[in-house]
């Protein structure tokens, strides 16, 4: 389509391997000039080396990169026209702020009075205007890295990498930067491909998420998309909290389908996957979907079971309420009292929407990793 922004960065079918282990298997993706794409992922899953691949860092063993319409497969990173962005911030420790942000427009042959431009009007950008005399130690850890970000902006690249560049902040610091580096890209309307491992992240700064698994795309979309409607059980359960049931299906319409538990539980669901009739499945909801019902209210799925646990993690309080097959559904609340209002034991009768209940094809091959890892 014609309004349709080009890719500036395209990647087809790359794989790179390390002895026996395959780091990325046939991986492809585009990126839209101007999009926020952000690799999320656990340890191991190739998230890292994709982004390396990406900058000419680590060669594929076959596969395509393309960068703004010209192979860039085995180029080397300095004839890339890409910025990068490390949680180690890189800088030059003998070189003041000034001459950290200028060195790649020296390197390109700028003019001096340019360069003076460029690096003050990035100063600015990063709200760090007055420090261009001092030096890397003299700053914070927040204020490095900025003037990392900086540098990699001062000299317009065609794509800015970033390798988990707030992974060594605390997390106060990391929440304040993750708008800020969302702001930079609005303001500038750069073409940013992020890493981490980190799902708040992820989901805060990002137009699209490009989920990784095992060396291989599991998913990408909208922090929504991977959310709501993940298509697999690993996305499920790799992005934030949820609840993960057994069951079966019973009946196929159009608009929804009709799962059975074990206990004769039936349950009205959507799916992200074709599935077939009589197949064993998990179905999701997240915990902040599902409600303790007053009485007289329904919902399209409910559920009744008694109390186990009550938790205050802050504003949110978690109830693991346990139904009669010994399954514990989690279901979270705002906080609004002490935990001493869910009288443990306490039967209570939970209710959730079809549309939000995700019928998910069982994978014997996913991994179940800990939140974050």
């Amino acid at each position: 389509m014609t309004d349709e922004k080009p890719p500036k960065l395209v990647i087809r079918n790359l794989r790179k391997t390390f002895g026996e282990v395959i780091a990325l298997a046939d991986v492809s993706l585009d990126l839209i000039e101007g999009e926020f794409l952000t690799i999320l992922g656990p340890s191991g899953s190739g998230k890292s080396t994709l982004l390396w691949a990406i900058a000419g860092l680590n060669n594929p063993d076959s596969g395509e990169i393309w960068i703004d319409g010209k192979e860039a497969t085995y180029l080397p990173p300095f004839k890339r026209d890409i910025g990068m962005v490390f949680q180690n911030y890189a800088l030059f420790p003998h070189m003041t702020i000034f001459e950290n942000i200028a060195f790649p427009l020296q390197m390109r042959k700028k003019d001096s009075a340019t360069v003076r431009l460029a690096v003050k009007n990035v100063l600015d950008l990063v709200r760090l205007p007055d420090i261009g005399h001092r030096y890397p130690f003299e700053l914070s850890g927040g204020q490095q890295q900025r003037i990392a970000l900086a540098r990699a902006f001062v000299y317009n690249p065609s794509i800015i990498l970033m390798d988990e560049p707030l992974g060594a902040l605390d997390k106060k610091l990391r929440d304040f930067l993750q708008l800020e580096i969302k702001h930079l890209h609005q303001q500038l309307g750069i073409t940013v491909l992020y890493v981490t491992h980190d799902q708040e992240e992820a989901m805060v700064m990002s137009d699209r998420i490009c989920l990784m698994n095992g060396g291989q795309i599991e998913q990408i979309g909208t922090s929504e998309d991977l959310y709501f409607r993940p298509a697999s059980v690993f996305a499920a359960d790799f992005l934030g909290e949820s609840n993960l049931i057994d069951a079966k299906v019973k009946e196929i319409s159009d608009d929804s389908i009709l799962l059975e538990r074990p206990d004769g539980l039936i349950i009205s669901a959507i799916s992200t996957s074709i599935l077939e009739i009589g197949e064993e499945v998990k179905f999701m909801m997240r915990p902040e979907t599902v409600s303790i019902l007053p009485d007289g209210d329904t919902r399209e799925n409910v559920v009744q079971g008694i109390i186990k646990e009550a938790v205050i993690t802050g504003s949110a309080t978690k109830l693991f309420v346990g139904l009669p097959d010994g399954e514990t559904v989690l279901s979270t609340q705002l906080t609004r009292g002490p935990v001493s209002n869910y009288e443990i034991g306490r039967k209570v009768k939970l209710g959730w929407d079809k549309d939000l209940t995700v019928a998910l094809k069982m994978n014997h091959k996913e991994t179940k990793f800990p939140q974050g890892g």
